[in-house]
């Protein structure tokens, strides 16, 4: 098999990648095993020095990685230099922080003295998406590596180049060979790589559909997951919102990434007093981001990263039109470039509860507006979903939306603001967004063995 990586913009093949060896893999793993075991005897500052390198590298090549993120998967290049910048912050906070997230805690317990430690699990197999293709590993990478894990990387195949570039940085930082190694395989070998024993723990961050199978093969396994999963997050938008700050938010939380992202904006539950000149804001903005080359400093939505994916979010709006719904902005797919996947933003009013649009996960600039009359049917609105991840309330009564977003079942909730990832807070969703938290000091003891060691 051959993995092929297209450039979403121009339709042109970027790269072509063999798969790996079932017997090479199998080696990769025994090496990776062996290095970790040196690792995790080496102390946090020489770990510390060796993430700090990582950042000073990604900021020393942000040009060059953050071309290679455009051309696979379509990103607009500032945001892409906005990844690789994000990364390299990551990297230096978590160096600073782990020593002390993972420092022995002792306790006097009756008499007794109680040491609780921190000791890294061992290799963790990383499958990671194509959407934020830095990001998604730097947040998990830089933790777990301090920690004293190994990893081993299974990208997505359309950013493989990508993955190539990681691993490139990561040896030159300092990080031995065999610590960091990419695989490139397709989903019989995975399962393999997933219940050999000398495999730890996996992370995946992806579809939810394949957040469940790893979970299934893990768990015959018993091994450690965590699983960043889908999202449909709801931003709830009341009758005393500033509704300038709240369109702004909207906009780039969906728009951000061409609305490729877990935890961007995908339903907006209006008040319906206001939902009318919220609609009409939100759909003039919409028409006028500027949408093409994603090379372009001035493009503002690049591609959606393949085919298919856009494919499946044509064929949802489709679905979701043909049931009633209502296209508010002015722009059709025959108003964008002919060549490429683009799509251009849209936003649908007149939606049930049932249409594809509200219960679905859409990964693309599409979002839908539905009106709501109490808090009491915001909160259920926004909770109609399996999904779990983020959520955001726009309110000028600050104890009315604290009261609101308590209630809101998922992992992370804005106030006046769009929901984004943070190297200081931990990340992660409930229900089939996912569990495991990463960043922050719980994402550093994520990937940890929590021993106590108790003296009489």
């Amino acid at each position: 098999m051959r993995f092929t990586s297209i450039n979403p913009a121009s339709e042109d093949v970027v790269a072509s990648f063999g798969e790996m060896d079932p017997k090479d893999v199998h080696d990769m793993v025994g090496r990776a095993y062996t290095e970790q075991k040196i690792w995790a005897q080496c102390s946090f500052e020489h770990r510390a020095r060796i993430v700090s390198r990582l950042a000073d590298i990604l900021m020393r090549d942000i040009e060059v990685s953050a071309a290679l993120i455009t051309q696979e998967m379509g990103k607009p290049i500032g945001q892409s230099r906005s990844e690789i910048l994000k990364c390299a912050e990551t990297c230096r906070y978590i160096a600073a922080l782990a020593p002390t997230a993972l420092a022995t805690e002792e306790l006097l317990i009756d008499g007794s003295v109680a040491d609780i430690t921190y000791a890294p699990l061992g290799v963790v197999v990383a499958i990671m998406p194509w959407n934020f293709p830095f990001w998604q590993f730097f947040r998990f990478a830089a933790p777990a590596l301090m920690a004293g894990n190994g990893i081993i990387l299974k990208h997505a195949p359309s950013t493989f180049g990508c993955a190539i570039n990681i691993v490139e940085v990561c040896r030159e930082a300092g990080i031995p060979d065999d610590l960091v190694q990419c695989v490139m395989i397709d989903v019989p070998q995975i399962e393999v790589l997933i219940g050999d024993a000398r495999v730890r723990a996996v992370t995946f961050t992806g579809s939810t559909r394949g957040g469940e199978a790893v979970a299934q093969i893990a768990g015959r396994h018993i091994k450690k997951v965590v699983l960043e999963l889908g999202g449909n997050d709801a931003y709830i938008v009341c009758d005393d919102a500033d509704l300038g700050v709240a369109v702004d938010a909207c906009v780039v939380g969906r728009c951000l990434n061409a609305g490729q992202s877990c935890i961007a904006a995908k339903r907006f539950i209006v008040h319906a007093s206001i939902a009318d000149e919220f609609t009409k804001r939100v759909a003039a903005r919409f028409d006028a981001m500027v949408v093409g080359d994603p090379m372009d400093p001035a493009t503002e939505i690049g591609p959606i990263a393949r085919a298919d994916l856009r494919d499946t979010l044509l064929d949802q709006l489709q679905h979701s039109m043909m049931e009633g719904a209502r296209q508010v902005t002015k722009r059709s797919v025959n108003d964008i470039p002919k060549r490429g996947f683009y799509v251009p933003p849209v936003l649908i009013d007149n939606i049930t509860t049932q249409s594809r649009l509200f219960r679905e996960e859409v990964f693309g600039p599409v979002a839908s507006v539905i009106a709501f009359n109490s808090d009491e049917e915001a909160v259920e609105l926004a909770n109609d979903s399996r999904y779990g991840l983020g959520a955001a309330v726009f309110s000028q009564d600050l104890d009315r939306a604290r009261a609101l977003a308590e209630r809101i079942e998922c992992g992370m909730v804005a106030i006046n603001d769009f929901v984004r990832s943070d190297m200081r807070l931990p990340f992660g969703g409930t229900r089939y967004s996912g569990y495991g938290r990463e960043l922050g000091v719980a994402g550093v003891r994520e990937f940890t063995n929590i021993k106590v060691i108790r003296t009489k």
